[in-house]
């Protein structure tokens, strides 16, 4: 039976081919599904001889690698040249259904000591569910391929973003983070409804709830992180926050030394835009010794709160001054209880702008401001 002749041609438009090759001895191919269908145009035929792939094992997974090895008998392991390996995002069942699939990514390697490292951003994005089968191949001199037959399907997920990535975007975040502005409080909108219950089931406290999956997708903050949400923008010709939100027509206002202070730690969370030509950075505001501060010292680059390019507090004759990057826009997450008695709730005079909203907002995947060199 026959199937598909190998086609070098790299899913990435940016990343050559020899490139790949020289730094991962891999090459993407098409190959036969893992059913055996073979188109009639071959240059692969089976070869019973050739040892299965068996216990597969994935490890050292990050947000754009991972390290797979496998058990094969010894039988005609000496004349294996190659692995195929097929890699396919594994299907969401709430998934849009006229949404076209993803394209599988099928790799060719040279069969290397095991266990080999797979990476490559423009096939593998962080926090993803994948499935992974392989192959032995052996090339002859034709340059045909003799095959085995695929071993067992083994599902696993990629990483979160690590402190490395998150730095590469806190970089690119200050580029355009703009000049400081002067502000005093921290504020946070929502329905009279959301403050009623606040008072009536939690003794006054706004309590902290897990974050969305809204910026990037390989955040590790997404779903995990336990917080408040806060802004602390200001109108430049007033210096005052402004009278709209896409949030509510409530607001808690509360004085910028309650949050934020020598007894706290920032973090820089993510750095994300919607489609849109501005862009927001999300910060974490974390009580020392707290557990959200426990959280986002092992998964965030930390701040200097007195110099940094998005949020700072510094003293001045010996009165606490804060100030706010201007030309993003700030989203600060406090994770911690906050008592609303610490400030004051009041309905804003503008209007509630729902198309400003970002609650799990999908970042822009083609931005060259805000994205980098992995996964989304």
């Amino acid at each position: 039976m026959e199937v598909p002749r190998l086609d070098h041609t790299l899913n990435s438009p940016t990343s050559p081919c020899e490139e790949v090759i020289k730094n991962l001895s891999l090459e993407a191919i098409q190959l036969c599904d893992r059913d055996g269908n073979k188109s009639q145009d071959s240059g692969i035929a089976e070869m019973e001889e050739l040892p299965v792939p068996h216990n597969i094992k994935i490890s050292n997974i990050t947000c754009d690698s991972f390290k797979i090895s496998w058990e094969m008998d010894s039988k005609s392991k000496d004349r294996i040249t190659h692995y195929f390996i097929d890699l396919n995002k594994k299907e969401n069942k709430n998934s849009n259904k006229f949404k076209h699939k993803d394209v599988p990514t099928k790799l060719v390697a040279k069969a290397v000591p095991l266990p080999m490292t797979v990476r490559g951003h423009w096939f593998l994005s962080p926090r993803t569910e994948y499935t992974v089968a392989v192959q032995t191949a052996s090339k002859q001199v034709d340059g045909d391929y003799v095959v085995s037959e695929w071993s067992e399907i083994i599902e696993f997920c990629t990483a979160d973003y690590s402190k490395v990535h998150l730095t590469q975007l806190l970089e690119k975040a200050e580029v355009i983070a703009g000049r400081m502005l002067k502000f005093s409080v921290f504020y946070r909108n929502q329905h009279k409804e959301y403050f009623d219950y606040v008072r009536e089931h939690h003794g006054n406290a706004m309590q902290p709830s897990v974050k969305d999956n809204s910026g990037s997708h390989g955040s590790p903050i997404s779903g995990k992180l336990e917080g408040i949400f806060f802004s602390c923008s200001t109108e430049f010709n007033t210096g005052k926050p402004p009278q709209d939100s896409p949030y509510g027509r409530y607001r808690f206002e509360i004085a910028a030394e309650k949050l934020f202070n020598p007894n706290t730690n920032l973090y820089f969370g993510d750095f994300y835009c919607m489609y849109t030509a501005y862009h927001y950075v999300i910060l974490v505001i974390a009580p020392v010794g707290s557990p959200g501060d426990e959280f986002c010292k092992q998964r965030l680059p930390q701040l200097n709160s007195k110099d940094n390019k998005f949020l700072t507090c510094t003293e001045e004759d010996g009165v606490l001054v804060y100030h706010h990057a201007q030309d993003v826009i700030l989203e600060v997450i406090y994770t911690d209880p906050v008592d609303l008695s610490l400030g004051t709730v009041a309905e804003i005079t503008g209007h509630q702008l729902m198309s400003l909203s970002t609650a799990n907002a999908k970042k822009d995947p083609s931005c060259k401001t805000c994205n980098i060199s992995v996964g989304r």
